[in-house]
């Protein structure tokens, strides 16, 4: 989002990455993988999973609101959108809701929409590892999921391009990631600002963490004025391309809960 042209981060789904990776403290002795092979292992499951997603329908929707200093909203941005195949199988996007912009202080510009849909629902692959520096924090749960705890950041940044900067979670059993919470970067100027958000996966299909959750509160600093911005995207009801059954988000999985926080 940029003041009167800001530049709020949205998105789903960041290419994270990282081989060069910074280790913080040797890997757990015994059975337990070093950094290096929890990296090596969740970026190919991270690619798998990437792969699977593009094979699923499913329902996003996007409300962002600038509050006064009271935390009143005092103008709005709002898309459900589905995002479908069509008849000629392509991936397709279809808005069935998108009520008048009502944002007084701040504008949405095409960065914003990359983050929504490359950075947010963010994803970090073997392609993509090499542009990440990596660094392994320790152990920590998500809820009550066991997780090895990584921070991320681009080793180095090219114009028109957006990267994740942040901390990843990463299921100790099945090696994807199930939570996020950073912020969209890349080279821009002083007009372009762009929340901290926190992104929560859900094991859907009884296989794949997807994002279903993304939730920003933050304050968005400019030159000459401050503003913030409260942001929810919820990504629901997936159904994979061709199969009868629909699969919902929050589906049960056997000793595997969802990283996801109660829904309000």
């Amino acid at each position: 989002m940029r003041y009167l042209s800001l530049c709020a981060a949205f998105g789903a789904f960041l290419l994270f990455a990282g081989h060069g990776v910074v280790l913080a403290q040797n890997g757990p002795p015994g059975a337990t993988p070093s950094p290096d092979e929890i990296i090596r292992k969740f970026a190919a499951k991270e690619s798998e999973f990437r792969k699977a997603r593009e094979n699923y329908t499913y329902r996003q929707v996007v409300k962002m609101e600038e509050l006064d200093n009271s935390g009143r909203p005092e103008g709005s941005w709002e898309i459900t959108s589905d995002i479908i195949f069509g008849p000629n199988k392509q991936r397709t996007e279809k808005v069935i809701y998108a009520p008048v912009v009502s944002l007084k202080h701040i504008n949405l510009d095409p960065q914003d929409e990359q983050d929504l849909r490359s950075i947010q629902p963010f994803v970090l692959t073997t392609e993509d590892v090499d542009k990440y520096d990596i660094e392994y924090i320790g152990k920590e749960n998500v809820d009550e999921i066991p997780c090895y705890k990584f921070s991320t950041k681009p080793k180095k940044m090219v114009k028109g391009e957006r990267y994740f900067q942040g901390t990843i979670w990463v299921d100790d059993r099945d090696f994807q990631i199930v939570k996020t919470y950073g912020k969209g970067v890349g080279i821009t100027s002083k007009d372009h600002q762009f929340p901290n958000f926190e992104t929560y996966r859900e094991q859907i299909d009884g296989k794949y963490w997807f994002p279903t959750y993304t939730h920003a509160d933050d304050v968005l600093r400019f030159p000459t004025m401050s503003q913030r911005i409260r942001m929810v995207v919820r990504y629901q009801n997936y159904k994979r391309f061709g199969a009868e059954e629909k699969i919902t988000y929050g589906d049960t999985v056997p000793d595997s809960g969802p990283a996801s926080p109660p829904k309000k």
